[in-house]
């Protein structure tokens, strides 16, 4: 397996080339998986976590009126515990990739997954649904999702290629969100919530096929995980941590990616309860209301695979931080002009299109960028925090959006707070210098 990837052909205790081309070939060479495979199976494992994930915007309404006598705000707290997870373990799930391996840890998160999904279908408490759906199912994700997935891209790919092949990985986790929504809004006509859970965790099965493709690095430790290894002159993990702390660009990232999670969290969640309660001019009943508002999650997910493409593209032509400060400024704009218009299922389905260009086109950027500033070694754990940021603003996005509208019965503030955040985000992303950290973090 290939070691540390690092430019100039330089080799740690495992003997092996670290130069980024050369490290490929020598993969292949030893049966280790290719970086054509690695991405392959790391998009699949992402299109089955976040596929998985996007669904619960279409079952907060039948598990709320089953358990809950019609109140949302309890399984809104439940997926806001899930992202409030999801970040916090990140950085943990980051650590645990680093130092002991990618696998362990996408095994880890995809055990914690399943065993979410199960709680989640017995469970008839609230406390059950936090357990279930927030702290296990949020654990899942954050062990199966970009943290894990991308830093094992990253130290694979050589690097003038990294921003591409972590732009397919991204792109190729968007089917999921594209094909799963769509499942559930057939599965919720024909089955209840718990049978539609029920099918979602078995498709979760081939994740188990793919951990084993995903290896990139030569071992546990490499010559002593994420402290000085085989003579090299990385700083340890914790120096490498509190420098990034200290480091303007990475906190503008960190914050700016704040609002990522606020917009999508709520969406995700959020889409199907507003179009079942809002939408004008159509004869449609409740259910099938929303079962539209799942059909555009998942536009949101198709087009999430142009845009991402799209914005890599971009960010080989332009300064990245220009174009996600640009990224940022049009979704501030498509919200505005989304909630400007009456909600009709055109306007509904041009929101999802463009909001979809937009959706995860920020991720292989952010990344990128983090890759630039502190180089491929400490990835999974400072992009964990980074994420940590957009989960933050995930849990504040959907528990408050279901608060507000068992209160107001109306999603206005929430919406309201999405375009002012989106222009503070623009802001902050267009002050982040794409250069490294500086020769004590930069081992890129």
């Amino acid at each position: 397996m290939p070691g540390d990837l690092r430019p100039g052909g330089k080799t740690h205790d495992s003997g092996k080339t670290t130069d980024g081309m050369a490290n490929t070939a020598t993969a292949s060479a030893k049966g280790a998986p290719s970086i054509n495979t690695i991405v392959m199976a790391g998009g699949l494992i992402l299109a089955l976590s976040f596929g998985a994930r996007s669904m619960f915007g279409g079952i907060v309404e039948p598990i709320s009126n089953d358990l809950f006598g019609g109140a949302i705000e309890i399984i809104s707290l439940s997926i806001a515990i899930q992202n409030l997870v999801w970040g916090l373990a990140q950085p943990v799930f980051g650590m645990v990739a680093d130092r002991y391996g990618d696998r362990r840890a996408l095994a880890i998160g995809l055990c914690c997954y399943l065993a979410g999904l199960g709680v989640c279908i017995v469970g008839t408490t609230p406390l059950a649904q936090h357990l279930g759906a927030g702290l296990l199912v949020g654990m899942g994700i954050s062990g199966t999702a970009f943290g894990v997935v991308l830093a094992v891209i990253g130290r694979a790919a050589p690097e003038e290629k990294r921003a591409l092949y972590l732009g397919i990985a991204s792109a190729l986790g968007s089917v999921g969100q594209v094909v799963m929504p769509l499942m559930a809004s057939w599965l919720t006509a024909w089955l209840d919530w718990r049978m539609t859970l029920a099918v979602i965790t078995v498709m979760l099965a081939p994740m188990a096929l793919c951990i084993p493709r995903l290896r990139a690095d030569a071992g546990p430790s490499a010559g002593g995980g994420m402290g000085r290894a085989g003579g090299d002159d990385t700083p340890p993990l914790r120096q490498t941590v509190t420098q990034a702390f200290r480091h303007p660009s990475f906190l503008f990232l960190t914050a700016g990616f704040f609002v990522c999670g606020f917009h999508l969290a709520f969406i995700t969640a959020h889409l199907p309860n507003y179009v079942q309660n809002f939408c004008i001019g159509t004869g449609m009943s409740p259910g099938e209301l929303r079962a539209f508002g799942l059909r555009a999650l998942s536009v949101v997910g198709f087009a999430n695979i142009i845009g991402t493409l799209l914005a890599t593209h971009l960010g080989t032509l332009f300064p990245k931080p220009y174009v996600l400060a640009a990224i940022y400024a049009l979704r501030t704009l498509v919200i505005l002009v989304f909630i400007s218009q009456p909600l009709t299922p055109l306007s509904i389905m041009v929101f999802a299109f463009a909001m979809g260009v937009l959706w995860l086109s920020t991720v292989p950027l952010t990344s990128a960028l983090v890759l630039t500033m502190f180089g491929p070694r400490p990835m999974g754990t400072l992009f964990g925090f980074v994420f940590l940021g957009h989960q933050l603003g995930g849990f504040i996005g959907v528990w408050l959006a279901g608060a507000w509208f068992d209160i107001y019965a109306n999603y206005d503030v929430v919406w309201h707070a999405s375009v002012a955040l989106g222009a503070v985000s623009a802001l902050l992303h267009s002050l982040v210098k794409e250069r490294g950290a500086g020769p004590a973090l930069h081992h890129a």
